[in-house]
């Protein structure tokens, strides 16, 4: 299985242009993916953002990925700018051309912090199906500005890690005849996950060092990717590659695959895409042996 992430920002590339095709024609030409996490994804911001005129960009993405199914979750939802507009809205998306189970949309806790900007921040979690496997996959994008409300939100994600657990074994007591296809039938959402994201923290913060730590007895914890393959080998970078102008100093790495620890032996390969400038980020690739 190849699954990509990648923070779009709203489909704005280093030359200032906005184009979720050129988005998807760049996510194309890495590989023949079969999941696609994006983060920065809007609709209806016919101001603000740079570049952007309104475009709808959830359908505009999904126009070019034609055979893949969209899930997206919508963080920010406010009222139109102008009069006959249509809703502003921000958020992440996943595109996925394997079956989609089921689909989730967490909103992330937002604490208030007085000292910066914030956003409310959306996790998109979905169910596939692999090769008669089932896997979770979630994506999302963590606080940039306020160190508080991104180790609430690091903490959320380790509770969701631990709710799924708990789903992953259906009970008798949970299985009832007059509950087929209707809202109370048990649905698979198994313990084994990706998750993958603009976490905005560097390997050195201790946010990251958390995501990881051990959950509880029964719950597989998450585990960098990106260090399985690479052992010993310091982050590629994925931000400030090449936009200097909003990254002026030397590139880092905000972004992150994580898999739980029963998945570690089936991770082939992390790439980072230093090529494409369509975006002030790059995008991640994983490789999972099926």
């Amino acid at each position: 299985m190849k699954l990509i992430t990648w923070n779009i920002q709203w489909c704005r590339g280093c030359d200032g242009r906005v184009d979720p095709v050129r988005i998807a024609r760049a996510c194309r030409d890495m590989t023949d993916f079969d999941v696609l996490c994006v983060q920065e994804v809007a609709r209806g911001f016919d101001s603000g953002l740079e570049g952007s005129h309104g475009e709808d960009q959830f359908r505009l993405l999904a126009d070019a990925l034609p055979g893949y199914a969209l899930i997206e979750g919508v963080a920010t939802d406010r009222a139109a700018h102008s009069v006959g507009g249509a809703r502003r809205q921000f958020g992440n998306a996943i595109f996925s051309r394997l079956p989609v189970l089921q689909a989730f949309r967490h909103l992330l806790p937002w604490p208030a912090d007085p000292a910066g900007p914030s956003m409310q921040r959306v996790a998109v979690e979905i169910i596939i199906r692999s090769k008669g496997h089932d896997l979770r996959v979630t994506t999302t994008h963590l606080e940039y500005y306020s160190p508080p409300q991104r180790a609430a939100q690091v903490e959320h994600l380790r509770a969701l890690q631990a709710e799924a657990a708990g789903h992953s074994v259906v009970r008798p007591g949970q299985l009832r005849a007059d509950h087929v296809a209707t809202p109370f039938e048990p649905g698979a959402r198994p313990a084994s996950a990706i998750l993958a994201a603009d976490f905005n923290f560097l390997p050195s913060d201790p946010s990251y060092a958390r995501l990881q730590a051990l959950i509880d007895a029964g719950v597989p914890a998450y585990r960098d990717a990106w260090a399985i393959a690479h052992s010993g080998t310091a982050h590629a970078p994925t931000v400030g590659v090449h936009d200097k102008a909003q990254w002026p100093g030397d590139p880092f790495c905000f972004d992150f695959i994580f898999v739980t620890e029963d998945l570690a032996a089936r991770v082939e390969s992390v790439e980072v895409n230093a090529v494409t400038d369509a975006s002030d980020h790059q995008p991640v690739l994983l490789r999972l042996a099926d």
